[in-house]
C-alpha cells in the first residue's frame, strides 16, 4: 500500500495560488515540484520573471474585520497562510486596506520559495501535466496558471478536462511618476475613513464640468478593438473606466469616482466626482488610478487621463491594458474540494476555478493544499461552512448555473435575520456586522474542531 505521506506533489504555476500552495505542503513536510514557465516566457500581462507577481493593482483590498475581505484574510492567517504574511511584511499605506510594494513582495515570496529545501522549482512551460507528473515522479498535481493560462496547457484543459470554453477578459489600471503630478491641484485624503487631516490616498477633484467632460472624451476615445477570434466579456467588478462612461454618464461617478470623504475648494464647494490615486511602492513615487483599467489605446490614455487635475503634465510608467482570463465550470467539472472529476489526481487552484482577486486566489491555494495534505493523511475532505468567507467562495463557484468569476462579497454568504428594529437603528452596515460576527464565530468553532 502506497506511504501517501511520501507522496510529491507537482504545481504547476507560481502565481498567488500555487506560491500559497506549494509552501503550505512544504511547511507540511510535503516534496514539491513547482513548474513555471516566466523564465522561459512572459504572458502579455507579466512584466518581470518573479512569483506571485501582481498585474492589475497592488491593492489586496479590505483588512477592516467587519468587511468579507477582511473575514477572508483572517480565516487564511489562520491557517498560516503565506501570501498574506508576506503582504503585510511588504505593505505600504492604503487606509483600511492591505496594499503592497508589488516588487518587494514578489521578490520575497520568489526567494522564499525557491529556497525552500522541499520545492524543486523547474522553468519549463507545461503542456501536458500527465506527461510531468511522471517524468518528475509525482503523484499528485495542483494547476494554477491563473488568469492566463498558456495556449499548450489550455489546449490539454480543453480536451483532458473541459469541452467547455472557459475564458473572462480583464482590464489593468494605469501607473502614473509622481514626480509629474501637480500637486497643488491634489490633496490626501481616505475615502471611507474619517481623519480630519491626510490620508493614505491622494485625490484630484473634479467640477460638474470638468467630469462630464472627461467622461465624454473617454466615450469617444480610441479603443484597443477585440480580435475577430475575441469575444470580451469583462469581469463586472473590473470594469474598463471606458466602458463605465458608455454605460451612462453616472456611472464611474457612483463607482470609482464617488464623491464620497473629499474636502471642500477654497470657496467651500464640494467636489462632483473624484479621482483616487494609490501608492505603488513604499517610496510614493508612483501612483495606481484607482478603478481606472482601460482598453483605451496608448496614446488616447495619456490625452484622456492629462485631463484630470493634477495630471497636465503627467508621465506615465505603466499604461493600462486588457488581458484574457481562463476559468473552468467548476461546478460541472470538479469536485467540492476542487479535484477533477475526470482525473482525481489532478485538483485546480486560482483564479482558474472560477474566483477573482488577489486574496481569493491565494485563498483556493490554501484550500487546496489543505485539502490535498488530508487526502495524504488518509482523511476526509473538509466542509467549510459556508457561513465562513472560504466556504462562501467554494460554495459559490461550485453552485453558480452559469460561470462567472467572483470576489469575496457578503452576498456570497446565507442571510441573516435582520428585525425591522434593526434595520432602523443599524441598516446595512449593522446586517454586514451580525453576519460578519456570525462568520468568526461559525470559523472559530470550524477550525477548533479540526485539530
Amino acid at each position: 500500500m502506497q506511504n501517501l505521506m511520501k507522496s510529491r506533489v507537482m504545481v504547476i504555476g507560481a502565481g498567488l495560488a500555487g506560491s500559497e500552495a506549494a509552501m503550505y505542503l512544504a511547511k507540511n513536510n510535503v516534496e514539491v515540484v513547482l513548474v513555471e514557465s516566466k523564465k522561459i516566457k512572459l504572458n502579455p500581462a507579466q512584466k518581470n520573471p518573479n512569483f506571485a507577481e501582481l498585474v492589475c493593482t497592488n491593492s489586496l483590498k479590505s483588512l477592516d474585520p467587519y468587511s468579507a475581505h477582511g473575514l477572508l484574510k483572517a480565516e487564511m492567517k489562520s491557517f498560516g497562510s503565506f501570501i498574506i504574511e508576506t503582504a503585510e511584511k511588504n505593505a505600504v499605506p492604503a487606509g483600511d486596506a492591505l496594499a503592497v510594494d508589488r516588487d518587494l513582495f514578489s521578490q520575497e515570496v520568489t526567494e522564499k520559495v525557491r529556497h525552500h529545501p522541499l520545492i524543486q522549482v523547474v522553468d519549463l512551460e507545461a503542456n501536458n501535466p500527465i506527461d510531468l507528473k511522471k517524468q518528475f515522479h509525482c503523484d499528485f498535481i495542483i494547476i494554477a496558471t491563473g488568469p492566463l493560462t498558456s495556449k499548450s496547457l489550455e489546449e490539454w484543459i480543453l480536451k483532458e478536462v473541459s469541452s467547455d470554453d472557459f475564458y473572462f477578459y480583464d482590464a489593468i489600471a494605469p501607473v502614473v511618476d509622481a514626480d509629474s503630478l501637480d500637486l497643488s491641484k491634489m490633496y490626501f485624503k481616505d475615502r471611507h475613513k474619517d481623519i480630519e487631516e491626510g490620508g493614505d490616498y491622494l485625490n484630484s477633484p473634479m467640477t460638474k464640468d470638468q467630469y462630464y467632460a472627461f467622461i465624454e472624451e473617454l466615450k469617444n476615445a480610441e479603443k484597443v478593438q477585440p480580435k475577430d477570434f475575441e469575444d470580451w466579456k469583462f469581469f463586472e467588478s473590473c470594469l474598463p473606466i471606458d466602458l463605465m462612461a458608455e454605460r451612462g454618464p453616472d456611472t464611474a461617478r457612483f463607482s470609482c469616482m464617488k464623491p464620497v470623504g473629499p474636502e471642500p475648494d477654497i470657496n467651500g464647494k464640494w467636489p462632483f466626482a473624484v479621482v483616487q490615486l494609490r501608492k505603488e511602492n513604499l517610496l510614493g513615487s508612483a501612483y495606481n488610478l484607482v478603478g481606472f483599467q482601460t482598453r483605451l489605446t496608448y496614446k488616447e490614455q495619456v490625452r484622456v487621463f492629462r485631463m484630470i487635475p493634477g495630471f497636465e503634465e503627467a508621465s506615465f510608467i505603466h499604461l493600462g491594458s486588457c488581458h484574457r482570463n481562463s476559468f473552468l465550470n467548476a461546478r460541472n467539472l470538479l469536485d467540492f474540494d476542487l479535484k477533477s472529476k475526470k482525473h482525481p489526481e489532478i485538483y485546480f487552484a486560482g483564479q482558474i476555478t472560477g474566483v477573482e482577486g488577489y486574496t481569493e486566489s491565494a485563498s483556493m491555494g490554501l484550500y487546496v493544499a489543505i485539502q490535498l495534505l488530508r487526502r495524504m493523511k488518509g482523511e476526509l475532505p473538509l466542509r467549510f461552512p459556508v457561513e465562513t468567507a472560504i466556504g462562501a467562495l467554494v460554495n459559490y463557484i461550485m453552485t453558480i448555473e452559469k460561470p462567472c468569476p467572483s470576489n469575496i462579497n457578503f452576498g456570497l454568504l446565507p442571510s441573516i435575520e435582520f428585525s425591522r428594529d434593526q434595520r432602523k437603528a443599524g441598516g446595512k452596515k449593522l446586517k454586514k456586522e451580525l453576519v460578519a460576527r456570525r462568520a468568526q464565530e461559525v470559523f472559530q468553532s470550524f477550525q477548533s474542531s479540526i485539530r
